[in-house]
Formats: structure tokens, sequence, C-alpha cells
């Protein structure tokens, strides 16, 4: 299976572009469209956008490949977009222990679609383009689409 369009507009609008390094929420130092920098990166000069969605198709492929072995049920296209996203934003490891993953696993989607929306704070507290970002997640999951804006 591969992001859709819907699940590609969610991502770029919940990260933005940014052509120069800066700090994510979680304080680590990140560029293009949320694209954490390796320990062997270093863009001096920023980027521009082609380079950027190169290394967003990338960091997309990886959140892909973690979903595809992480779900051990299938999936709609809303679900896997709703998952990739998440696996984007928070990572593999965040996914591979969660509630959610578990209550997927075992044929619960309803309840994994509940957890996603947990998943809205930071440094311990919610985060508005966190729960912008989680209930468009939902929306995906649930075969809605995406297309309101999401709040920065």
């Amino acid at each position: 299976m591969k992001f859709s369009a819907a699940g590609m507009n969610l991502l770029k609008k919940s990260e933005g572009f940014r052509s120069r390094v800066y700090r994510d929420m979680a304080g680590l130092p990140t560029i293009g469209y949320g694209h954490r920098l390796q320990l062997h990166e270093s863009f001096p000069n920023g980027i521009g956008e082609a380079q950027a969605a190169s290394l967003l198709a990338n960091d997309v492929l990886q959140a892909e490949q973690a979903v595809a072995r992480l779900a051990k049920v299938a999936l709609s296209q809303g679900q896997f977009d709703a998952l990739v996203d998440f696996c984007f934003n928070l990572g593999a490891g965040r996914l591979a222990a969660s509630s959610l993953l578990k209550d997927l696993n075992a044929g619960k989607a309803d309840e994994a679609a509940a957890q996603l929306l947990l998943w809205d704070h930071a440094a311990g507290h919610e985060n508005a383009a966190l729960k912008a970002r989680r209930m468009a997640e939902a929306k995906l999951w649930r075969g809605e689409g995406a297309d309101e804006p999401i709040a920065a």
C-alpha cells in the first residue's frame, strides 16, 4: 500500500516547509517538511522545495515500511494514511509500543482510532497543532479525507 495524496496533503500542511534548519517540538534539528537531520547531514545553506520533497519521499517510504511491518491486519487506505502520518510524526518506535497498535492488531479498529486522538501532547501539555493533526488523521482513518486547514 502507498501513502495517498490525501495523506501527503495532511502531512505537508501539518509539517509546513522550512528551508532552514530549525528545532522541532522535541528540540531536534529539522528541515524541509519535518525531516529530522541525521548525524551525517548538514544544510548550512538551507534547501529548496525540490530537495525537501526528495527528503520527504524517503522519510515517507520509511514510515510506509514501518506501518506495513507493524500492522498485522488489513488496513483501509485511510487507516494506512493515518498510521503513516502518525509514524512520520512520532516515529516507528512509538507506534510499535502503542496501545493504538495493540488495539488495531487485535481487530479493534474503533478503539485504535480513539487511541490515535490521545497523542496530542508535547512536553506534558495538550498542543493545539498536534490535536488538529490527530483529528485530521482520525478523519482519514474514517475515510473522510482531511481537507480542513491544520492549526499551527
